[in-house]
């Protein structure tokens, strides 16, 4: 649940916070969809390619923490698994000790385009013509 506790009513001034920070979430993963196309792969595939290279604590991951990690369902993830091996872009491998296990990692298509999207996306989000900031829950109303 929520740490802080909730305001009774919002202010149009919280509306405006909200909905700005809406705003510049949209703006970012409208260009994310944006650049990703013009690069031949879906915003999907790329959030792939992210989650694998940043995955923690290792160069792989399994179908089920990709899944968690992007927030989608399980058979989804594997589509897009099967979209990415086909384009060259990730390998399945068997698990080295449960082969039950399948472990998903980049190959170096996969690594040289993500190297490129992701410095984009940098550039995006240090450029910003607002930067992107959570909205500071003591900027809320308080009152009834």
């Amino acid at each position: 649940m929520a740490k802080n506790p909730l305001p009774d009513k919002l202010s149009k001034s919280d509306y405006e916070v909200m909905a700005n920070f809406r705003y510049q979430i949209r703006r970012y993963l409208r260009f994310s969809e944006e650049v990703s196309q013009q690069h031949g792969i879906t915003v999907l595939q790329y959030l792939l390619l992210l989650q694998l290279k940043g995955f923690p604590g290792r160069e792989w991951a399994t179908i089920a923490e990709l899944a968690e990690r992007m927030q989608a369902h399980h058979h989804g993830t594997v589509n897009l698994v099967t979209r990415c091996e086909k384009a060259g872009l990730v390998e399945r491998r068997k698990g080295e000790g449960d082969q039950r296990f399948v472990h998903v990692v980049l190959l170096p298509k996969g690594e040289r385009l993500l190297r490129k999207l992701a410095l984009l996306h940098l550039d995006q989000l240090l450029n910003l013509d607002t930067p992107l900031t959570v909205p500071d829950p003591s900027m809320f109303s308080q009152g009834s």
